[in-house]
């Protein structure tokens, strides 16, 4: 028989199929067309965001953390119209040693938190590729089930090596989402480091993740990070290495007891879960309930909160006044013969630091003027 569909002998025949409905919903897919085309004005992000609108809130982040100055002046605006639907909620620093199960940990203290009612956001501070400045972890792929779950929003930041510049960047997102009705924020970090204190100063309450079975406990940790937590958690606390994690958690415990007294009033409470087996999750939140309720009710909490919105403000004044003297003209142009003088000794380091100040204030006044 010839293959040709028109001959009369050809004996194949193909029936028509039944007509399968879209996977994707119509209605979504058309509201998600509107987004990407309309350009969004003001109103609309503020709609959005106020009506947890997960993608508009992601664009609005993604504002703030564009060094264009278009977009800077409008993600400004954004959070000073957010600013006033704010700082209801807990927020939480979680960070910990590299392989501790940061990740793991987050997801399965996420889903307990979401279970109960509440909403979720987790801001993570992503390594950043020197490539292509992007987020080299991909937190949404590590938090497959946290990610799908509607009461969350996982956001990973790239740090970009700029850690001032990134403190900043969380904190206004932390408005842009306590503004879309997230009660509940996480902060988690790249690992132990500088990092810690600039998240250290936007939380409410500082988790530590540590592993045990790892030599000696202490070494793993340098004691000014032990000073910041409000909690430490040994992580992987299962199987044959319970055990290991039981005594660690008593050597931690037995450290904590040789720092001095937090302001605060609270005791840092030490131990063990298992984020694999989901042991010790439940406990990690009830501490974090009891530390907000007795931080609340002495005043710490919201004194706290004060006076990291004062830093928050010395630390962008500095950042604008060093912006500012090194794009003026008049330094860019005399900061070479300056240096030039310095190797040459000719001059001090103090003496040029005092001369390029004089100049940028003499410009300053002048200006005025």
């Amino acid at each position: 028989m010839t293959g040709d569909k028109n001959h009369k002998g050809y004996s194949l025949k193909v029936n028509k199929g039944v007509e399968q409905p879209s996977s994707v919903s119509e209605e979504a897919l058309q509201r998600y067309k509107n987004i990407k085309q309309k350009p969004l004005i003001i109103d609309d992000y503020i709609e959005g965001i106020r009506s947890g609108h997960r993608t508009i809130l992601s664009k609005a982040i993604t504002l703030i953390e564009s060094s264009l100055p278009d977009h800077q002046e409008t993600a400004q605006e954004i959070i000073e119209r957010c600013v006033p639907f704010s700082g209801n909620s807990i927020r939480v620093g979680i960070t910990g040693v590299p392989g501790v199960g940061k990740s793991t940990f987050i997801e399965e203290f996420g889903k307990h938190i979401t279970q109960k009612g509440d909403k979720l956001a987790v801001l993570t501070i992503d390594p950043s590729s020197q490539r292509s400045k992007g987020s080299i972890l991909g937190d949404k792929t590590r938090m497959e089930l946290l990610s799908a779950d509607p009461n969350a929003f996982i956001r990973p930041s790239p740090s970009s090596g700029t850690l001032g510049g990134v403190a900043r960047k969380t904190r206004e997102s932390i408005i842009l989402c306590e503004a879309a009705g997230y009660n509940v924020i996480i902060i988690e970090t790249i690992g132990v480091g500088q990092s810690e204190t600039a998240v250290h100063s936007m939380v409410d309450f500082f988790l530590l993740l540590m592993l045990a079975g790892a030599g000696d406990e202490l070494q793993g940790i340098k004691r000014g990070i032990m000073e910041m937590a409000d909690a430490i958690f040994i992580n992987k606390a299962d199987g044959d290495n319970l055990e290991k994690a039981n005594i660690a958690s008593q050597v931690y415990k037995n450290a904590l007891h040789l720092l001095p007294p937090a302001e605060s009033g609270w005791t840092p409470m030490v131990d063990v879960c298992s984020a694999v087996a989901g042991t010790g999750i439940s406990n990690a939140w009830n501490i974090i309930l009891n530390y907000r309720d007795l931080t609340k009710k002495n005043g710490y909490f919201d004194k706290k909160r004060m006076l990291q919105l004062k830093q928050s403000m010395l630390e962008t004044i500095n950042r604008q006044l060093n912006e500012d003297f090194y794009n003026t003209p008049v330094i860019q142009a005399t900061l070479p013969q300056i240096e030039k003088q310095l190797f040459q000794s000719q001059i001090t380091s103090f003496a040029g630091a005092r001369k390029l100040i004089d100049i940028y204030i003499k410009k300053l006044k002048g200006q005025d003027g």
